[in-house]
């Protein structure tokens, strides 16, 4: 009789045993399962979070035209002034602008950076009119007279805007062919730049 009871002890210590072996397991795949439930959620939550960039940007075409200067040797009012000698580099880049956001957006200054071998140089684009005015005060300049990307526009949401900006670079063209990279920063009222790298090779005329 007490070694029946003895038996029946141990059956019971060891059904136990199983059912705590059992309660084991079926904790640690919950575990798991909860894990990795809230790993997708986290994800889920944080790419739902990401907004795309206000404003993106393309760059279509980058020329540049190398041009030796001298002053005419006379201001405004006819009185001579000492002449000046310097090289130039215009930069005309041909750029479109889209608004994918819900709200409008202004845009307020564009700067051409080139890196040299002396660190970055930048040079803000010039107005809509100075762009124009180039191509009076240059009339053989080996440029096409497109459009003007004027640097005052309100982009409106889902609106496109599309032109040409121009910067100069007091630079000769050996030291603007030695450049080691060329970018450009789109400045916006209340917004982040755009910074904008062009993926086409640079036309020199």
């Amino acid at each position: 009789m007490s070694l029946l009871q003895q038996d029946n002890t141990e059956l019971d210590d060891a059904a136990r045993g199983e059912s705590f072996t059992k309660g084991t397991s079926h904790v640690t795949i919950a575990a798991v399962v909860a894990t990795v439930v809230v790993s997708l959620a986290i994800a889920v939550y944080v790419i739902a979070g990401e907004k795309p960039p206000v404003v993106k940007g393309e760059i279509f075409s980058v020329t540049a035209h190398s041009m030796h200067t001298q002053t005419a040797g006379r201001d405004a009012n006819g009185a001579p002034i000492p002449q000046e000698n310097f090289d130039q580099v215009y930069v005309f880049t041909h750029v479109r602008l889209h608004n994918q956001s819900n709200g409008p957006v202004f845009l307020s200054s564009m700067l051409t950076n080139a890196t040299l071998a002396d660190g970055i140089h930048s040079s803000y684009a010039a107005p809509a009119s100075d762009y124009d005015r180039i191509f009076v005060a240059y009339p053989n300049i080996p440029i096409p007279h497109d459009k003007a990307l004027p640097l005052d526009s309100t982009i409106d949401p889902g609106q496109t805007v599309e032109g040409t900006v121009v910067s100069a670079f007091k630079l000769t063209k050996e030291e603007w062919d030695a450049r080691k990279d060329l970018n450009f920063t789109f400045g916006f009222r209340y917004q982040p730049n755009l910074v904008l790298a062009p993926h086409l090779a640079v036309i020199d005329r």
